[in-house]
Order: C-alpha cells, then sequence, then structure tokens
C-alpha cells in the first residue's frame, strides 16, 4: 500500500513538473520579440497574386522558423516574388564596408539580385514597373550612418514616384531605448546620414518610416503608400539579441552597442579594429602612448580586405569588458584625440560627414569637454524626442 501511494505522489509530481515546465517555455516564447516578417496573419493574404520586389539580406530570417530566409519562406507560401534588392554588404553579408555590390542571380532561387549600394542606390523605375509591392525586411541597428536606412528611404522614394506600395517588415532596435548624439544640420546630408535626427535615433525602421513620410522628406514631399507590420512582444525597453550578425563587422551584441560611439573613428587616423575580429570593440594607432593594448590589423576576408594600418602593430584601449548598457558617449574619441597631439591632423574629410555637422569637430579642437559638447545639442535633442513621439509603435 505504502508503495502504491509513493508511485502515486512520483506520478503525480511529475505530471506537475511537466505542466509547469511546459508552462515557462510558452511564457519565454510569449515574450520573445516578434519581428514583422514572421507575423504572416497580418500580410500573406494581400501579397498573394501580386507581383514583390524585397530588399533583404542575411538577417531576413524567421527565427521562429529555423532561421529560414524569408524570400524562401515567401516562395513556399506561393508568393510570386519576381526580384530581390540588397544593400551594402550585398544579400549574403560577405561585403566589405563601401565595397562594390554588383548585380547578379541568387543560386538557390534563380531570383535576379539588384543592388542597391554604389552608383544605384535607389531602385530605378525600369526596375519596378512590373512589380505590384515592394517588400523593406533588413534588421538595423538603430545608428544615423548605418545605410540600411538609408536604402530604405530610396526604396521609399522610388516606391512614391512610380506608385507602388511599400511594406516594411518591422524588427526590434537593439540601441532602441534611448536617444543620443548630434542631430544632422541642413548640408551635411549624405548616404551615411540623410534625415535631420541624432545619431542615436531610437526608432524602428517602421517608425523611422513613418517619421519620414509624415515629414514629407522624400524628394519633392512625397508621400509613398506605406504600410508596417509590427513587432509583437517588444518595447523600447526591452533588450534585443540579434540572432544573426548585421554586417560582416558588427560580430556581436557588444559591436552594436558600442558602434555609436566607436565609428566615429572612421572620420580620424585612429583604427576601430577592422582587420581583426572584434572590430568596433577596440582602437588603436601605430604608436605606444595610445595605451598598452596592442592589435595589428590584417586582411580579413570577409570582414575587411584592406583595413587602415594594416600589418601595423596598434596601441590603444579594448573595449571588449563594456557592460551591454553601454550607450553613446565621446570618451573614447576625445582620450585618442588628446594622446594624439595631432590637432586637425587627426581627423580626415570624412568626420564632418559621419557627425552630421561641423560644430562637434569644432568642439572638440576648442578643448571642450564631453559635458559641454553634450550640452550644445540637448536643445535640438529636446525637439527631436518631441517629433519622435509623433511616430512611436512600442511603448
Amino acid at each position: 500500500m505504502k508503495q502504491t501511494k509513493l508511485t502515486s505522489f512520483i506520478y503525480f509530481l511529475s505530471i506537475a513538473l511537466l505542466i509547469l515546465i511546459n508552462s515557462s517555455i510558452t511564457l519565454a516564447r510569449q515574450s520573445t520579440p516578434l519581428p514583422g516578417a514572421e507575423r504572416p496573419e497580418l500580410y500573406l493574404d494581400q501579397l498573394q497574386g501580386n507581383s514583390i520586389g524585397i530588399v533583404a539580406n542575411q538577417t531576413s530570417i524567421l527565427t521562429q522558423s529555423d532561421n529560414k530566409h524569408v524570400v524562401d519562406y515567401l516562395l513556399e507560401k506561393g508568393i510570386r516574388v519576381k526580384k530581390v534588392f540588397v544593400p551594402e554588404h550585398g544579400f549574403r553579408g560577405q561585403a566589405d564596408a563601401g565595397e562594390k555590390v554588383d548585380n547578379t542571380v541568387d543560386s538557390k532561387t534563380g531570383l535576379p539580385i539588384i543592388s542597391l549600394y554604389g552608383n544605384n542606390k535607389k531602385p530605378k523605375p525600369e526596375q519596378i514597373q512590373d512589380l505590384d509591392i515592394l517588400i523593406f525586411d533588413l534588421q538595423d541597428v538603430g545608428v544615423r550612418f548605418y545605410t540600411y536606412i538609408s536604402t530604405m528611404h530610396y526604396l521609399m522614394e522610388a516606391a512614391a514616384e512610380n506608385g507602388k506600395k511599400v511594406i516594411i517588415f518591422d524588427r526590434p532596435n537593439p540601441n532602441g531605448n534611448y536617444i543620443a548624439g548630434p542631430v544632422l544640420k541642413k548640408g551635411f546630408e549624405s548616404f551615411v546620414g540623410m534625415h535631420p535626427i541624432p545619431v542615436v535615433h531610437g526608432l524602428t525602421v517602421g517608425e523611422l518610416a513613418q517619421m519620414i513620410n509624415g515629414e514629407k522628406w522624400l524628394k519633392g514631399g512625397l508621400q509613398a503608400d506605406l504600410e508596417v507590420i509590427p513587432v509583437a512582444d517588444w518595447d523600447h525597453g526591452k533588450a534585443y539579441n540579434l540572432p544573426i550578425k548585421p554586417s560582416p563587422n558588427l560580430p556581436n551584441d557588444l559591436s552594436i552597442k558600442l558602434y555609436p560611439s566607436t565609428c566615429f573613428f572612421e572620420g580620424t587616423i585612429v583604427s576601430l579594429g577592422r582587420g581583426t575580429h572584434f572590430p568596433f570593440q577596440v582602437y588603436g594607432y601605430p604608436a605606444p602612448k595610445f595605451g598598452d593594448f596592442t592589435f595589428t590589423p590584417v586582411s580579413v576576408d570577409g570582414m575587411s580586405k584592406n583595413p587602415p594600418h594594416q600589418d601595423k602593430k596598434c596601441y590603444g584601449r579594448d573595449l571588449r569588458g563594456e557592460s551591454m548598457a553601454h550607450e553613446f558617449t565621446l570618451e573614447y574619441l576625445l582620450e585618442a584625440y588628446h594622446k594624439s597631439g595631432k590637432d586637425q591632423a587627426f581627423f580626415n574629410n570624412f568626420f564632418n560627414t559621419l557627425a552630421g555637422t561641423d560644430q562637434l569637430k569644432k568642439m572638440i579642437i576648442a578643448g571642450k569637454s564631453e559635458a559641454e559638447i553634450s550640452a550644445s545639442w540637448e536643445e535640438d535633442l529636446v525637439k527631436y524626442r518631441l517629433l519622435r513621439a509623433k511616430y512611436l509603435m512600442y511603448n
């Protein structure tokens, strides 16, 4: 009798544990952010029977479907995808920053791949005339000079000019919990900064697309026929770990957190670690006065073929111990500037383009502190926060 009671107790305990485990798994799944691409119930019906063009790359995956690529998924569902447009770094994400991306054919699907980087940043009328709907599905990192949002701008503009609908498959912003940095000034527009927004803009691509449309930032004040498929189970205060690196030189979550701060070194003589396996997570220069940490940039296929200071030993600072709570700072830039002793020669012609203003460089040369520099753009950030609030889709 005692044995029977014990067996029954163990049985019911096992059932209770299974229920608890299943409940925990269900809760975890419910709290996992679900990008727009993974919500087919919101978009598949309207795609049926239409000719589709899609802007996609290696980040355009459905994690709930074993990382199936969105293009493969749409084709499996009978959607008539006719063309794939690709941004900087190409369809599979193997091109270096700034490297030419050629038109080609996808070996898996046979679809034509059309580059939107280099001389053809905006789809030509003849490239989209046979399409009904244009989809944008790229994982952005929430920083003004990350060029995927410029590609989105030009896609929207081409669609508006040619009477095509645009659907944004929205994805979480891993830097979406704050805003920081100088707001881009008129006259400093470029492919690494097309909009009057701060360096860290605090928007998803869907929210930014609605801002571009609502503020009439497309050429001639045009507005695109726009629909955003929203992310589920995410808000701006929720951390998001990217399932796949968004570009070759942002290999992990920490590099994405540091990117707004360390990318400014692209506009200087200092290396930010291109040519290593930890780019944007270190910085240095071929002179011992820059720091005790050392690294030697080399040509790395698929990441950086011709890095700055290639094959030279660089001295500087290792940031790989920084917290994942890291936010934008000028600390590293100012530290390297003062150690260099090079004044104007510390900067190259790209710096003001990255900054979106010439004031940052002027204030650094004038010896201003980080607090003084940050205060100089606070009024612009106050205005931007009010603008941003109009387009927020997530709490």
